[in-house]
């Protein structure tokens, strides 16, 4: 979701900041890119120790979410290319879902701004008990699509979901987001989801096929 389908890593890097300039710490570029792709606990437990352990680390991770929460709520610009290829994968029949390691009310703020969910469902960190990095939040997507995992197809942005998505034993196309993805025999790596259509995923899937 964040960074993925709504660009809101500009508002994430806007929380983190305000939140850590109160107790004196000035968030970096290296913060950020440190804490991309959650999950949240990880992020509070990283701005509890940089802000030398004031609060709690669930303080930290509470309010960041309270901060987030307010400026989704007002702002959740669309990724380029991304709602348009949910909404073309669907007209051809493609089993979608949404999967954040964000809880359950950011998601729903992103949704709500959207004006109405385009997924069928959408899975949060509070819907399992492992997040990313785990691959648990994507073996529960698949299996409320009825698909074998090893026959779907992950979008992600940061190493935390990357670790998930190739844990889970799907194949990736990851859209790196301040980092670098290497490719493998299961995972490519594109600049924008602009790149994409229903069309080319299936010469894709058959480059994967003959891989395997």
């Amino acid at each position: 979701m964040d960074g993925l389908l709504v660009d809101s890593e500009p508002l994430w890097l806007e929380s983190e900041t305000e939140l850590t300039a109160k107790f004196g710490y000035s968030w970096r570029h290296e913060d950020q890119v440190a804490c991309l792709g959650g999950p949240l606990s990880r992020v509070g437990e990283y701005m509890f120790a940089r802000c030398d352990n004031a609060q709690s680390a669930q303080y930290f991770t509470n309010t960041l979410i309270d901060i987030q929460c307010a400026k989704l709520r007002g702002k959740t610009p669309l990724m380029p290319g991304a709602l348009e290829l949910v909404k073309e994968l669907q007209s051809f029949g493609v089993a979608t879902g949404l999967v954040s390691a964000s809880p359950r009310n950011i998601v729903d703020a992103v949704l709500d701004n959207l004006g109405g969910n385009p997924f069928p469902f959408s899975i949060s960190s509070d819907d399992v008990v492992r997040t990313k990095p785990e691959p648990d939040a994507y073996l529960l997507a698949a299996k409320k699509c009825n698909a074998q995992i090893s026959n779907t197809l992950i979008f992600e942005d940061s190493l935390t979901g990357v670790a998930a998505a190739k844990a889970s034993g799907a194949r990736l196309i990851a859209v790196p987001h301040l980092v670098t993805v290497e490719e493998s025999e299961r995972v490519r790596s594109i600049k924008s989801l602009e790149m994409l259509s229903f069309a080319k995923l299936k010469e894709l899937y058959a480059d994967f096929q003959s891989l395997i």
